[in-house]
């Protein structure tokens, strides 16, 4: 086994524990709402969640061939690596693959621990960022690409981070305020019951699509990492066994249930009732199957609190925890940037030792115990499928509003 083999592995296997971590932290964005209304028992939202997660990573790869070329200049127009990051095996670019994805996964452990639903999608853009920056200079990084569409930072992250939450919200409000005032005069027991089996179907929806987008982020990674190491030579298709790893380690990362987000999202922002959760789960699920189909790698964190903050602010009466929003938009903020940093550190540790195995090695070496270290210091609060509907802890007492009771 050559010493390019052994770093490849650890970008493989790197990959597919953020993949692990994108699944847990990104639950919330399909099931919270479902888990707070208790449309669904928790075990059986996240189970359903990963199964579905795993049946959407196989329905499409458009996101995974261009997630890496929207951001940084280390492909050419064809997706083939640059020439230059190609010598001694590739050893240069994977170490830029690796440094990234460290910073992602970092991020995503950090805001998991502090129960803050932020993007993965930016924080592993904001880790290969960071590293390629540290390794290329500032031009390797594809800011606003040609000019001829959409696409670089600005185009593929900053517009739809700014714009996907909008859109989600107003559609969710909108959807929330028509229920309401289609329903006046049911009776409660008929709205909540019918919404909750509504829910289980869009929370289902949202699943799916979380599948198609944000599974093949990391398909996108590891082929690059395999044309670089020579293992692999189509940049127009992913190998099977790419999407099978890809697909089972998200749903897996599902299935483990990111309890902390998953309380923030469903308890933290809104109380939300059945009729509110239906509309904010469909919003989301249009949102990013559209964004999917388009190859934009949007946050699907972003679309889903969106979506839980219009169906509050289009519920008459809703209280919507407006200091826990602003909460995760400063995270939002500091994502990409933060992430960065974490990604050019990780370089720069490895440059000094040698550019080779000695450098990935202590990166991965790192990873693992700051990984360690937090799921320990989370130990410490536990939350889980037991206290996740527990009342929040600033929750003031409201009386219910039936859907359609106040017009």
């Amino acid at each position: 086994m050559t010493e390019t083999s052994v770093i490849l592995a650890l970008v493989v296997v790197t990959a597919l524990g953020f993949d692990f971590t994108n699944g847990f932290h990104d639950t919330a964005n399909a099931m919270a709402t479902s888990i707070a209304t208790r449309a669904l028992r928790p075990k059986v939202a996240v189970l359903l969640s990963g199964v579905l997660n795993l049946a959407g990573a196989f329905l499409s790869v458009e996101v995974a061939l261009t997630v890496t070329n929207a951001v940084v200049r280390i492909q050419d127009s064809s997706g083939t690596p640059k020439p230059e990051l190609l010598a001694g095996g590739g050893g240069a670019l994977l170490l830029i693959v690796l440094a990234g994805l460290v910073g992602g996964i970092v991020w995503n452990l950090l805001t998991w621990l502090l129960g803050l639903p932020s993007s993965s999608s930016h924080a592993l853009f904001g880790g290969l960022i960071g590293a390629t920056v540290a390794g290329l200079g500032w031009a390797g990084v594809n800011w606003n690409g040609d000019g001829s569409k959409l696409d670089g930072v600005v185009g593929k992250v900053v517009l739809p981070a700014i714009m996907s939450p909008v859109i989600a919200g107003v559609v969710a409000a909108a959807g929330t305020w028509l229920i309401y005032r289609v329903t006046v005069g049911v009776a409660r027991r008929f709205t909540d019951n019918g919404f909750r089996w509504g829910q289980i179907g869009s929370a289902s929806l949202v699943s799916l699509a979380h599948g198609t987008n944000d599974a093949q982020k990391t398909m996108g990674v590891i082929t690059l990492a395999l044309i670089a190491a020579g293992d692999w030579t189509d940049t127009g298709s992913v190998p099977f066994w790419v999407k099978s790893a890809c697909a089972l380690a998200i749903a897996l990362g599902t299935y483990l249930g990111g309890w902390r987000i998953i309380r923030t999202l469903g308890k933290g922002l809104v109380e939300i009732a059945p009729p509110q959760g239906l509309a904010a789960e469909s919003a989301s699920a249009a949102v990013i199957l559209a964004s999917s189909h388009l190859g934009f790698a949007l946050s699907t964190t972003h679309v889903a609190t969106g979506s839980i903050l219009g169906a509050g602010v289009g519920r008459p009466g809703a209280q919507v925890r407006w200091r826990v929003a602003g909460r995760m938009v400063a995270a939002w903020l500091i994502t990409l940037p933060a992430a960065a940093v974490v990604g050019a550190v990780m370089w720069w540790i490895a440059h000094l030792l040698g550019d080779g195995l000695p450098g990935a090695l202590a990166v991965f070496v790192i990873l693992v115990a700051a990984a360690a270290g937090m799921y320990v210091r989370s130990r410490r609060a536990p939350v889980n499928h037991d206290n996740v509907n527990d009342e929040w802890e600033d929750a003031r007492p409201a009386g219910r509003v039936p859907a359609g009771a106040a017009s």
